[in-house]
C-alpha cells in the first residue's frame, strides 16, 4: 500500500495516572456566613461547576458518581467527579445525575449536591444562601419538582432561582452597561451533550413558544463514530471503546459546507488519502530471537530431512495405493470377461457376492479405478531413467517349489515386479502423452506464426471461457451459503429426491424397467452439486488450464500482462476500496493497529443537519433554523440573523460557523447580513453569566427566584417567568 505521511497519523493517547483525589474545604466561606451572596450551580451532564457568585471561576468536576467498596478496610465508599477515575472497577459502575438530556437519577444528583456544598466549606444545618441551577430548555415538570424538593425539603435553600444555561451564556455575551437593561437580540444555537436546541431572543428575553430542539449532539456522535469505526474493522485486534471514540471526534471531525460536494471530491482515491487521518492504537512488537549462521543451517538441515522423509513417505503410499487399485481394476475387469462362461441368474449372485447391485454398478466402477489409474499413473516417477529391467527369478517359481523363506523372498519379488511394471506403464502413458503435447504444439506455432492475432484471440477467449467457469462455481459455493437463495433450495430438493423412498410408479416401470443412473459420466455430477464443502474434481484440471493458457499469453500476446491474469483479477481491490481502508501485510504489526478515517470525519457531524443518516427520524438543524426564523417578520429576521450565537462545548468543532452560514444563507433575504458568534467560552459562559446577573442586581435574584414558601404553596413545577427562564410551568 501507498505510504502514509507521518502528519496524517495520530496515536491513541495512554491512560494517565490518576492521583487520589482530596476534599479541600473553601478557606473564604468564613466571610461568607451570613451572608446572602448567591450559590451559583450550573448542572451540565458532562461536568458540574459551582461556586459563589463572588469567585471568578467556578469549580469544575465531572457529572458523574458511584459507590465503591474499599478493599483494605472493606468500607463503601461514594466517589464522585474525578475520583471516579482512581478505581477501573468504580469507573465501570458510575452514573450521572442525567439520562440523555432529561435530569433523571435524583439520588445521584443528591450526592452531588452534597459534594458541592461540603466543597464550598457550607457546615451549617441548613443552606441559608440563595441559589442559581441552570436547567434545559423545556425540562419536564417531573424532573423540575423532584429538583425543588431536593433543594427546599432536604437543604433549605430561601430562594432558587431557575436559569437556562443557553441564554445565560448569551447574556455574559452581551453584559449591558451598569446603567441600562438588558436588551440583547440574537439566534441562539445551544449544543449539549444530548441535544440541540434553537431559541430566538429579542429584546434580551427568550422567546421560548418558537424555540425548537433536536435530539442530537456530541453523545449520539461519539456513538455513531463507535459504530461506523466498528462495521469498518469488525476484526479490529485492540478493544475500541467509547473513550477512545470520544478522544476521536475531539481531535478529527468536524463540518463541512457542502457534504454532496465533499463525496463528490473524495471518489478520487488520491484525494481520499490525502483528507484522511489515521489513529494508531497501541501495539507490541514481536520480538525476534537472532540465531548464528550455524544454527540457521541446522534448522536447514533438519527442515530438509524432514522433507525428504515425508516425500519417501508419501510416494510409499501412492505407489501402495496404486497397486491396490491395479489389482481392483485387474480382478474386476477378469469378473467382467467371465461373464459369458455363465449363466444370467449365477452371473447376477456373482455380482451380489461381490457387492454390486447390478452389472451397470460393476461397469461404472471399473471405469472410475480405470480414471484414477491413469491420473496416479501420470504422477508418477516422471523423469526417472530406467537403463535395464532387473530380474526377479522366483516370481515365476511354483510355491511347491519354494520353502518358507522363499516364499517371502517370492512375495517381495512380486511387489517389485508390480511396481516396476505399473512404472514402466505410467512411463509408457507419458511418452505417449507428450508426443501428443508436442504434436499440438506444433500445429499451435504454426497457427501462432500464420496468423498471431487470430491465435490471440483463440486463447483469450479460451482464457475467460476457464475463468468464467471458476467464477461461476465461487458465486454457487456463495448462494449456497444463503439458504434463501435459489440455489440453496434447489440443492435441498435434490438432497429430497435422493433421499426419497418412494417406489417408481408403474407407468415409467413399463417403457423401461432397468435403472441406468452412473451410465453416463455426467450422472455423478449430482453428488458435486449437492457436496458444498469439497471442491470440485474438476477445479483443479481447471486452473491448471487456466495457468497453461495464461504462460502461452504473457509469452507471445504483447496485450496480455501479469495484471489480466485470473490471480491478479480475483486479489485485486479497486483504488477507491484501497483507499478507503488500505490494506496491511499480516507481518506489519503497526499497520495492523491502523484505523484509517476519510469520510467518517464528516458523515458523524453530517446528521446535525441529516439527522436520517444516522436513523434519526427529526428535523435536521437548517429545517429548525428555517421554521423558528418563518415566524418573524423581515425585520425580526435581519435582528436575528445579525447575531447566531453558538454555545456549548460541541461549538468548538471546526466547520460549525461556515455550514451554518451556508444553511442560513437561502433561507433569508440577499441583503440580510448573516454574523454567526461563538461564546468566548462555551464551557463556562453559562455560570458566568448567572454569575453576573446574580452581581448586577441582588433585588432581581430574590424577584425571580421561587422561595419556599412559594415552593409550598405552588409546588415544585412551579417556576417564575422571566427573560432567562422556561416558560412551561411558570406564573
Amino acid at each position: 500500500m501507498a505510504s502514509t505521511p507521518s502528519d496524517n497519523i495520530l496515536s491513541i493517547p495512554g491512560t494517565p495516572p490518576v492521583s487520589t483525589p482530596s476534599l479541600a474545604a473553601s478557606s473564604s466561606y468564613e466571610s461568607l456566613r451570613g451572608t446572602d451572596t448567591p450559590i451559583v450551580i450550573d448542572n451540565g451532564a458532562t461536568t458540574l461547576r459551582w461556586g459563589f457568585a463572588t469567585s471568578e471561576t467556578p469549580i469544575c468536576q465531572p457529572n458523574t458518581i458511584t459507590k465503591y467498596k474499599e478493599r483494605k478496610t472493606n468500607r463503601p465508599l461514594l466517589l464522585f467527579g474525578e475520583a471516579v477515575e482512581v478505581e477501573g472497577g468504580a469507573k465501570a459502575q458510575a452514573r450521572t445525575p442525567w439520562e440523555g438530556d432529561v435530569l433523571l437519577n435524583f439520588d445521584a444528583l443528591e450526592n452531588a449536591l452534597d459534594y458541592v456544598f461540603l466543597n464550598l466549606g457550607i457546615d451549617t444545618e441548613t443552606i441559608t444562601h440563595p441559589v442559581l441551577m441552570s436547567e434545559r430548555i423545556a425540562t419536564p415538570s417531573h424532573s423540575r419538582s423532584l429538583t425543588s424538593e431536593l433543594m427546599f425539603e432536604l437543604y433549605s435553600v430561601p430562594s432558587l432561582t431557575y436559569c437556562v444555561d443557553s441564554l445565560m451564556a448569551l447574556y455574559q455575551n452581551n453584559l449591558p452597561a451598569p446603567s441600562k437593561s438588558y436588551s440583547a437580540d440574537g439566534l441562539v444555537v445551544s449544543l449539549n451533550t444530548a441535544s440541540t436546541s434553537v431559541i430566538p431572543v429579542l429584546g434580551g428575553r427568550g422567546i421560548m413558544n418558537q424555540a425548537k430542539r433536536i435530539p442530537w449532539s456530541t453523545s449520539q456522535s461519539y456513538d455513531y463514530l463507535l459504530r461506523l469505526i466498528q462495521l469498518k474493522y469488525p476484526a479490529f485486534p485492540t478493544r475500541i471503546t467509547s473513550s477512545h471514540s470520544t478522544w476521536i471526534f475531539q481531535n478529527i471531525c468536524e463540518f463541512s459546507p457542502d457534504y454532496i460536494t465533499l463525496l463528490r471530491t473524495l471518489r478520487d482515491p488520491l484525494q481520499l488519502r490525502a483528507y484522511e487521518r489515521v489513529i494508531q492504537f497501541p501495539f507490541s512488537a514481536p520480538v525476534e530471537s537472532e540465531k548464528t549462521e550455524e544454527e540457521l543451517a541446522r534448522i536447514a538441515e533438519r527442515r530438509k530431512e524432514q522433507g525428504r522423509r515425508l516425500q519417501e513417505m508419501a510416494a510409499k503410499q501412492r505407489m501402495e495405493k496404486l497397486l491396490q487399485k491395479e489389482n481392483d481394476l485387474a480382478y474386476l475387469t477378469t469378473l467382467k470377461e467371465n461373464k459369458g462362461a455363465l449363466r444370467k441368474a449365477e452371473w447376477l449372485s456373482r455380482l451380489e457376492s461381490e457387492g454390486f447391485e447390478d452389472e451397470n454398478s460393476l461397469d461404472d466402477t471399473i471405469k472410475r479405478l480405470d480414471i484414477s489409474v491413469k491420473k496416479a499413473r501420470r504422477k508418477e516417477v516422471e523423469g526417472e531413467d530406467v537403463t535395464e529391467e532387473p530380474a526377479f527369478p522366483l516370481a515365476d517359481v511354483p510355491d511347491d517349489q519354494l520353502d518358507e523363506e522363499g516364499l517371502k523372498e517370492k512375495r517381495r519379488q512380486r511387489l517389485m515386479k508390480a511396481g516396476f511394471e505399473a512404472r514402466m506403464r505410467a512411463r509408457r502413458e507419458k511418452e505417449r502423452e507428450k508426443a501428443q503435447r508436442e504434436d499440438e504444439a506444433r500445429r499451435e506455432n504454426e497457427e501462432r506464426e500464420r496468423d498471431l492475432r487470430g491465435w490471440a484471440a483463440r486463447v483469450r477467449a479460451e482464457h475467460e471461457a476457464a475463468m468464467e467457469k471458476l467464477k461461476d462455481r465461487k458465486r454457487r459455493r456463495a448462494a449456497l451459503s444463503d439458504r434463501k437463495s435459489a440455489t440453496a433450495q434447489a440443492r435441498m430438493k435434490t438432497i429430497a429426491s435422493l433421499a426419497s423412498e418412494t417406489p417408481t410408479g408403474k407407468k415409467r416401470r413399463k417403457g423401461n424397467g432397468e435403472d441406468t443412473f452412473g451410465a453416463n459420466d455426467d450422472d455423478w455430477a449430482i453428488y458435486r452439486k449437492i457436496n458444498t464443502t469439497a471442491a470440485s474434481s474438476d477445479e483443479e484440471d481447471d486452473l491448471t488450464h487456466l495457468q497453461i493458457l495464461e504462460t502461452k499469453l504473457l509469452q507471445h500476446d504483447p496485450s496480455f500482462t501479469a495484471q489480466d491474469t485470473y490471480s491478479a483479477l480475483a486479489t485485486q481491490r479497486s483504488a477507491l476500496v484501497e483507499a478507503f481502508r488500505p490494506h496491511y501485510d499480516e507481518t506489519d504489526v503497526a499497520g495492523q493497529c491502523r484505523i484509517h478515517l476519510s469520510v467518517e470525519r464528516w458523515r458523524v457531524c453530517e446528521p446535525w443537519f441529516n439527522p436520517a443518516m444516522a436513523g434519526v427520524d427529526t428535523a435536521g438543524l437548517g429545517e429548525v433554523l428555517e421554521s423558528v426564523l418563518g415566524a418573524f417578520s423581515e425585520q425580526e429576521k435581519a435582528q436575528l440573523a445579525g447575531n447566531v450565537f453558538l454555545t456549548g462545548a460541541p461549538a468548538q468543532i471546526p466547520g460549525l460557523r461556515p455550514r451554518l452560514h451556508a444553511t442560513l444563507r437561502p433561507i433569508l433575504d440577499p441583503d440580510v447580513p448573516i454574523h454567526i458568534v461563538q461564546a468566548a467560552d462555551v464551557g463556562l459562559d453559562a455560570w458566568r453569566g448567572m454569575r453576573a446577573f446574580a452581581n448586577a442586581d441582588r433585588g432581581e435574584v430574590m424577584k425571580y427566584g421561587v422561595t419556599k414558601l412559594e415552593y409550598e404553596e405552588w409546588g415544585g413545577e412551579r417556576i417564575k417567568q422571566w427573560w432567562g427562564g422556561n416558560w412551561n410551568w411558570a406564573v
